[in-house]
């Protein structure tokens, strides 16, 4: 955990006026009683509401169905966690000694309940108004971008892909499972075989591997 966060207020564009509001957000429940859950609920709840409402105000034209496709897309935790990398939260992070052996720091499910955890604390910190700020400023870019974005998933995106291209069907493999029942991590290959390129990713289940393996895979595909 790096004390100075300074740097992070630096990144997120807010400065708090209580700065154990913060460190609470960054504390995951596996070091005990006092973690980030509760502020992950308000953070939730804001972040949900913000992202609506701008939707709504700006896609005047859109009907419900999009709109809640579009929220989808930008307050899933792929998205959150992302975000959270963006910001390099990772490393500010308050981890059980369990977490830190597993490399919980680099989770999409714990980046994602941080982000929501620092949206909740600055709404405390100072206000709505002031968190929507800071959630607008973080989202511009994907909220100019919304209509131009793919909704389908990136395993089905992948598979268009290599299909144009008239490749095989990307194969997905298991290669480990970790860590107890309730929490297991697993780690997916996805291979390409005309490219002979294999990523690998990690997810809470094995569906949550094969679709960020897939992501990582279309990013590897179109940015070469």
């Amino acid at each position: 955990m790096n004390t100075n966060l300074n740097s992070l207020c630096n990144n997120l564009g807010y400065t708090f006026k209580d700065p154990c509001l913060l460190q609470t957000a960054l504390s995951h429940r596996s070091i005990g009683k006092n973690n980030n859950e509760r502020l992950e609920f308000l953070g939730d709840s804001v972040i949900g509401y913000v992202i609506a409402e701008e939707l709504y105000l700006r896609f005047d034209d859109d009907n419900e169905g999009n709109l809640s496709r579009y929220r989808s897309l930008l307050v899933k935790g792929d998205t959150l966690a992302s975000m959270a990398r963006q910001f390099h939260v990772g490393q500010y992070l308050k981890l059980g000694g369990g977490e830190l052996k597993s490399g919980g720091f680099r989770r999409t499910s714990i980046l994602a309940d941080a982000m929501e955890a620092i949206i909740g604390a600055i709404t405390l910190d100072s206000d709505i108004e002031q968190a929507r700020h800071c959630i607008l400023s973080w989202y511009k870019a994907r909220l100019d971008n919304i209509k131009s974005l793919d909704l389908k998933d990136p395993k089905t995106r992948l598979q268009e892909q290599l299909q144009a291209k008239k490749f095989e069907l990307p194969q997905y493999k298991v290669i480990s499972v970790n860590g107890k029942e309730h929490a297991q991590i697993f780690q997916v290959d996805c291979h390409v075989k005309e490219l002979k390129l294999t990523i690998s990713a990690e997810g809470s289940s094995r569906r949550a591997a094969e679709q960020k393996s897939a992501e990582l895979m279309l990013e590897k595909i179109l940015i070469e």
